[in-house]
């Protein structure tokens, strides 16, 4: 019997960038985005970043209307290039109830896969 694995390519449309939560953000996350404005981490960590409210470790700011801080316009990720992990696995390595409602992903089936492949 064929199982049939499922990607969901981005279509970029923003829904995820608006939805009310958290961008955990891993150290190297902070390296590179703070690479990709070129400025040093301290920097970075102080301009766009504040502490988790359960002080788990450090969070991406939201603009006052729930937005993620890096979203321009209706759709520009500005740190596309450099975007956070958790961002970089949405919606396959993670996702939230009743994303499929919002979010404009396209699925892809990558491959069928007999029981007996590995």
């Amino acid at each position: 019997m064929q199982t049939r694995q499922v990607f969901y390519q981005c279509q970029r449309c923003g829904n995820c960038c608006r939805w009310p939560g958290f961008v955990r953000l891993t150290s190297a996350d902070l390296e590179t985005m703070a690479a990709h404005f070129d400025m040093n981490t301290d920097l970075f960590v102080d301009r766009y970043t504040e502490l988790n409210p359960d002080r788990s470790g450090l969070v991406l700011k939201n603009k006052t209307n729930g937005e993620c801080c890096f979203l321009e316009g209706h759709n520009t990720c500005t740190v596309q290039s450099a975007k956070p992990f958790q961002c970089q696995g949405f919606p396959n390595t993670w996702n939230f109830q009743g994303w499929q409602d919002v979010c404009e992903a396209l699925p892809v089936i990558t491959k069928e896969k007999e029981p007996h492949d590995s």
